[in-house]
């Protein structure tokens, strides 16, 4: 029996692992479109998935953040994007699927545009 403890260890490892992990449809409405412009606050570059924290002003005025689930950063280093690629005090436009939950702010990024100097990062597909 004991031979068979690392297996085992394994496929729970394995089994947390892929859970841990979602599909974005299940989260996000994906065959709809927002933009929203504004203040980068933080670019949260971490597995498994970088977020990009966004201040920008809703249809009342007010200041809401709002964050951008992104693709993991493994992938977005392959692109050129690092972890200082966007800083906070960047002027952005975000555009993506909003959340299937109205009341949480947050979107699947599918784009973005740095207002400043026109860096622009625009997705392809599904990009988990």
């Amino acid at each position: 029996m004991g031979k068979w403890l690392p297996l085992g260890f394994l496929i729970v490892a394995a089994n947390a692992s892929m859970s841990a992990h979602h599909s974005f449809a299940s989260f996000y409405n994906e065959d709809q479109s927002v933009s929203i412009e504004g203040t980068i606050v933080e670019l949260a570059y971490r597995n498994p998935h970088a977020w990009v924290h966004v201040d920008a002003r809703d249809t009342d005025g007010r200041v809401q953040r709002i964050g951008a689930e992104w693709a993991n950063p493994g992938r977005l280093a392959q692109q050129g994007i690092l972890h200082d690629t966007l800083k906070p005090g960047d002027h952005v436009i975000v555009t993506g699927s909003p959340s299937r939950n109205p009341s949480e702010l947050k979107m699947h990024l599918k784009g973005i545009v740095r207002v400043s100097d026109g860096w622009k990062w625009v997705g392809r597909g599904d990009r988990r």
